[in-house]
């Protein structure tokens, strides 16, 4: 019986070549034999072979970013003239991560078998979306693999920086909260309640604020284990159900455009996408409907998504693209106008690819200039939470002081 592709093991071995030079690699087979017999083939003399040993932890993980320089590694050896096959065995045995390798060896192995190597890719849905997969099918059709790579690499690229800044955009306000929140909880378990040992001789009535915060440190203090574990379990069924809830996800894109200055930024990235994808599906020479398909389910949010779909429709009826976007009401007048004009002098995939560039940038300078506003604003409401505490503590000092 045929071993799975994913319970296939790792080979490390050594050996000589037809010119007697010492060589080593890595590589996945179904067998030890297997294994020899490919290396057989090569012209390589085995010396040593055993099987790759298992991380304890699992090792490294595949990231987003380490396919993305894997097209561009690619991408480049191809137009160097380099064969696929060849290609595909230098950068599986260089890479640093047993993961990455293990994959590259089973995509290897499986074009050495004579598949496509669309369909090889296709087995690693998690790493190799259907717009990847369908641009390298598209690339082997045609002739022009290495033309393709380039593209899939450039727009990887380009996705991947776009990510990288909506992340950054998200962390700022989300810092804030989370270090006002640990501030303020210390100081309310810790230092508070020192105060309040102090203020139990006074013998005089509290301000109202400061006996506001003592409550709160009260309340901080015999609840904190179950503040904790319902804060855990909201996180953990809201995790839950934004998984398998795609009306609750729904729901939080089209509110999360509304958020003041971040639903802007998520505007613009969502059209750099959509722009992008159709950009670089189209000139691949995707047919129009398909490559609206591709980049609904690449927009990133669900608004446009629908309105991307909806526009799938229309043209797919005869309606130009034009047209169709300007109905969704979505998308700015300039990018209507600009598709408009591309549709008319045949030139989408250009003026689609020139949209793009511009989104992308106007995304970079306002993460840039969020990050410049947002780093005042941290200092501002530390400054406020932490002076509010220092105040409420002190006041009842100095209102002794203004009596004696």
């Amino acid at each position: 019986m045929a071993v799975k592709e994913a319970e296939k093991p790792e080979f490390i071995w050594t050996g000589k070549n037809k010119k007697g030079q010492t060589v080593k690699g890595e590589f996945i087979a179904d067998s030890m034999n297997d294994a020899k017999s490919i290396l057989r083939r090569r012209g390589i003399s085995v010396t040593k072979i055993k099987k790759a040993p298992k991380p304890l932890l699992g090792g490294a993980k595949i990231e987003a970013l380490d396919i993305c320089n894997v097209s561009r590694q690619i991408a480049t050896m191809l137009s160097a003239g380099v064969t696929l096959i060849q290609t595909l065995e230098m950068i599986g045995q260089g890479h640093d991560k047993a993961p990455m390798r293990k994959m590259l060896g089973q995509i290897t192995h499986e074009v050495q078998s004579g598949q496509p190597l669309s369909n090889s890719l296709r087995k690693f849905p998690d790493y190799f979306d259907d717009l990847y997969c369908d641009l390298v099918k598209t690339g082997e059709q045609s002739g022009a693999l290495e033309n393709i790579y380039d593209r899939i690499a450039t727009y990887k690229e380009k996705a991947e920086a776009l990510k990288s800044k909506i992340k950054k955009a998200m962390f700022y306000p989300v810092a804030v909260v989370v270090v006002a929140f640990i501030v303020t909880t210390i100081l309310l378990i810790f230092v508070v309640p020192q105060f309040e040992e102090i203020f139990a001789g006074f013998g005089a009535e509290l301000p109202a604020f400061t006996q506001f915060v003592l409550n709160i440190s009260n309340f901080v203090q015999n609840n904190g284990p179950f503040i904790a574990m319902g804060m855990v379990a909201f996180a953990f069924f809201f995790k839950r159900a934004y998984k398998n809830s795609q009306k609750l996800r729904d729901t939080l894109d089209a509110k999360l455009l509304k958020v003041p200055v971040i639903g802007e930024i998520l505007v613009k990235a969502s059209i750099a996408r959509f722009t992008r994808t159709l950009s670089t599906t189209f000139a691949a020479g995707v047919p129009l409907i398909e490559a609206l398909e591709s980049a609904a389910g690449a927009a990133g949010n669900a608004v446009y998504r629908d309105a991307i779909r909806y526009m799938k429709s229309e043209v797919a009826g005869g309606e130009q693209m034009n047209i169709a976007m300007r109905s969704t009401n979505v998308f700015p007048p300039m990018v209507v106008q600009m598709v408009a004009i591309g549709e008319e002098s045949g030139s989408v995939d250009d003026m689609l690819g020139k949209i793009a560039t511009i989104y992308e940038r106007e995304v970079d300078d306002m993460v840039d200039g969020l990050t410049s506003l947002l780093e005042p604003i941290i200092m501002a409401v530390l400054g406020v939470v932490i002076g509010g505490l220092i105040v409420a503590m002190y006041l009842p000092i100095f209102q002794l002081g203004m009596v004696v």
